[in-house]
Formats: C-alpha cells, structure tokens, sequence
C-alpha cells in the first residue's frame, strides 16, 4: 500500500467506528419508545430484607432473608435461608478427593417466600474469608447424599440440603454471591 492509501483506510476505520458507537448511545436523549435491550424489568423485593451495603451475617440455627434474583429472567423475589447446622468432615467421610484446605458441610434450609421464581445457585459462588487468609473460592461439586439447594424455586417451594466446602481452616465466614459485587448473605462458620 502507498502511505496515501493508509491514511484514507485510516480515515474510512475511524469513521466506521464514530458512526458504530453514535448509534449505540445510550444518552439521556434517546426517544423513550425506542426498543432497549432484552434484560428484564427487575420488580422491588418485598419482605424484611438486608439494608443496602453488608450482606446480613446468619449464625447457626438462625435464619436471613434476602432479594434474590431468576437466573433466566432477572426479576426479583424473597428468599429466606436458614443455616441449619455446619459440620468439619474428612475426605473418607464423604468420599471425596483430597482438599486444599478442609472440608465443612453446612446444612441450608433454602425457601422462597417471594411472589415469583427465584434462584439459589452456590457453586463458584461462595468464597471463604478469615483471619490474615486471602479470599477465596471454596464450594465444591461433592455431595453427601442430601438433596441439592443449587435449584431455581418457585413460590413457597423449600429445599433443605448439604453444600460441601473445601475451607482452609476453622472458622471464618463464608459468603454467598448471586450477583457481581456485594455478597446476599454471609455464613459464619464455626471454629470448633
């Protein structure tokens, strides 16, 4: 290419994308009955809910309610979960492979007490923190036997099940993320 040609394929390139990224402006100026994109209205949760900021902090035996979200719509509802019990095991107990860390099931009692379907799915979405430990991802795909909470529930439906974790140590909290940036609820787990 002679240099006249780069600089007017550059020109053309620069022009394409000015003209791409003015038709994908989402300025406050955009006509009202313009079509958005297909991420659903999310309605406002109803129900004792956490105050916006820290996740509520559920000990054993207690209970915490919080908004959750339907995986494939996007609208919200109420779940409640109740820690029911959280037990350090090995991995002859229940047949699994070697931990980092190791191994803690706790026993969620998980119901949606919401108007709509809801989703609870922990699996790579709690992480571990403690003490001068970095945070870490900690639930596993193992599985005692008991029905799995990693569901999507309609109105009034519960389900009460193991989730495994490969912890590095006693104690700590353990957070449940449904959604990018702040924690739903927070477990805080046992040091004995």
């Amino acid at each position: 290419m002679h240099p006249s040609r780069h600089a007017n394929a550059f020109v053309i390139a620069a022009l394409g994308i000015a003209t791409f990224a003015s038709g994908c402006s989402s300025s406050p100026e955009a006509p009202a009955d313009r079509a958005h994109s297909s991420v659903p209205k999310r309605e406002k949760a109803t129900g004792p809910l956490q105050k916006q900021g820290k996740a509520p902090a559920v000990t054993v035996g207690k209970t915490a309610s919080y908004s959750a979200a339907n995986g494939a719509t996007g609208e919200r509802t109420t779940f409640s979960v109740t820690f029911h019990a959280a037990k350090y095991v090995t991995a002859s107990e229940i047949s699994a492979g070697k931990p980092k860390g190791r191994y803690a099931v706790i026993t969620l009692e998980v119901t949606n007490t919401g108007n709509r379907d809801g989703s609870f799915h922990p699996y790579g979405f709690m992480n571990w923190e403690g003490g001068h430990t970095v945070t870490q991802e900690i639930a596993t795909l193992y599985s005692t036997g008991t029905q799995r909470v990693d569901s999507t529930y309609h109105p009034g439906e519960a389900i009460t099940g193991d989730i495994v974790l490969d912890v590095p140590h006693k104690g700590g909290k353990v957070s449940y993320y449904e959604e990018t940036g702040r924690a739903s609820l927070t477990f805080v787990m046992p040091s004995k």
